[in-house]
């Protein structure tokens, strides 16, 4: 019997190879794995719709975030600086202060994006404010765009893989109630210990993926110069925009919305009066459209989400493998790993796909004898793997929008492709090794 999860996904997969549209790919794949399952058509068209209501709130954030990031881009903040250093850059021009810099400029952004899992949770908010006035930066180094899509992807996952706090702690959490609900009870503090072994291939392939990308890539610069951006940057806007950069975290922070953090930067840019009314409405409405995008993907991959969990095809894909495996204990982890790769880059959500392999995986293990750490390296890692390739999920999502502001870094090729190659293929191979020793 075909597997409609299977289907759909590698559907999904090889239509965005071909370059269809991400939105219309998600839309095709979830409604032939809906039909491969049996789903009338007027059952997938429910499902998809009562789901993509799931993605909404954060739809809504990341459009108003693009707002907002391009209102700091349009205040000339950014483009000063960014000058500065290329001024510098061109008066030394040596290779050694441009090597300086690449460092410096990779450090940061790796420091930075590690930090929105945690210490700032802002998760890919920062993207849309900090990469677009980078790129002509990029440009003059010559760096690889596809090095610091990996950057910023490792940033966004290794942290909440591994650490204990903010967004780690939701996914420790999710991870300690699909043991609850399993009857497995577990301490909270052994679910990092047990991925501490799994994430090692996070840093193994940063360290690769580096070293794969360090060769300098040429883009083309015809569209650096912003023409309506001020000339100038005066000391009372420099001011209002970092008042409003402060506004949008601190607010972010202490209410745990995306959405008012947004709209408290930009109502600072609008009360300051730092300019026109009606220039900034053009500015706000056009770094929306940047964002949008993203935050349809977002919709439409909770539709097809729900669409493969409607199908109960999951349990079906578990229950045949574990009749495949028998008591091969190596197989069968290497064969869950593979599910939770499929769930994943399907449904775009390692934080969705605990609660579904969780409660498959849980007693699959147990027949077998795995150890409670195993179990936890176990699904922990199945859960992760996919995210850093899927091409509905927001940790490949993020880093696109931010490198692709100008149309020269591609969703698939430039994106997901490095981050599934370099990030799930170790993390597969340390989860493996996890899983057997602990």
């Amino acid at each position: 019997m075909l597997n409609a999860v299977v289907i759909a996904v590698l559907l999904m997969i090889i239509l965005c190879l071909f370059r269809l549209n991400v939105v219309l790919s998600l839309f095709v794949s979830g409604l032939v794995g809906g039909l491969v399952a049996g789903m009338p058509v007027e059952k997938i068209i429910k499902v998809f719709s009562e789901n993509i209501v799931d993605g909404a709130e954060v739809a809504l954030s990341y459009a108003l975030l693009g707002g907002f990031a391009a209102l700091i881009s349009y205040s000339g903040i950014t483009d000063y600086l960014v000058g500065k250093i290329i001024n510098m850059i061109k008066a030394e021009n040596t290779k050694v202060s441009r090597s300086t810099i690449k460092v410096i400029l990779i450090v940061a952004l790796l420091l930075l994006s590690m930090s929105s899992q945690n210490l700032i949770p802002v998760h890919i908010a920062f993207i849309p404010i900090v990469i677009p006035p980078l790129l002509s930066l990029f440009n003059e180094l010559n760096i690889d765009r596809r090095q610091i899509g990996l950057v910023i992807g490792f940033g966004l996952c290794f942290p909440y893989l591994l650490l204990p706090y903010g967004f780690g702690q939701i996914y420790h959490q999710i991870i300690q109630t699909g043991f609850t609900k399993a009857h497995h009870q577990i301490e909270f503090d052994m679910v990092w210990k047990s991925l501490l072994i799994p994430s090692m291939g996070y840093i193994v392939g940063l360290i690769l993926g580096l070293f794969y990308y360090r060769k300098p890539r040429k883009y083309n610069r015809d569209q650096e110069n912003i023409e309506n951006a001020p000339k100038e940057l005066k000391p009372y806007v420099l001011g209002v925009t970092i008042v409003a950069i402060l506004a949008t975290f601190l607010v972010q922070t202490f209410t745990e919305s995306m959405i008012f953090g947004a709209l408290a930067g930009v109502m600072v840019f609008f009360v300051s009066r730092s300019f026109k009314w009606i220039e900034l409405d053009r500015e706000f409405t056009e770094g929306i459209k940047i964002m949008a995008y993203i935050g349809v993907v977002i919709l439409t991959a909770n539709g097809f989400a729900g669409i493969m969990n409607a199908t109960g095809d999951v349990k079906g894909l578990v229950e045949s493998i574990a009749s495949v495996t028998g008591d091969h204990k190596l197989i069968a982890i290497i064969l869950m790993y593979v599910i939770g790769l499929i769930v994943t880059l399907g449904i775009g959500s390692s934080f969705a796909t605990i609660p579904i392999i969780a409660a498959l995986f849980i007693p699959l293990g147990e027949q077998m004898g795995m150890s409670t750490m195993a179990l936890i390296a176990l699904i922990g890692t199945a859960g992760a793997l996919g995210d850093s390739g899927s091409p509905a999920s927001d940790s490949t999502l993020g880093p696109t929008a931010g490198l692709n502001v100008d149309g020269q870094h591609d969703h698939i090729r430039d994106t997901c492709i490095p981050n599934f190659l370099f990030y799930n293929i170790p993390l597969m191979v340390f989860g493996t090794i996890a899983a057997m020793v602990l």
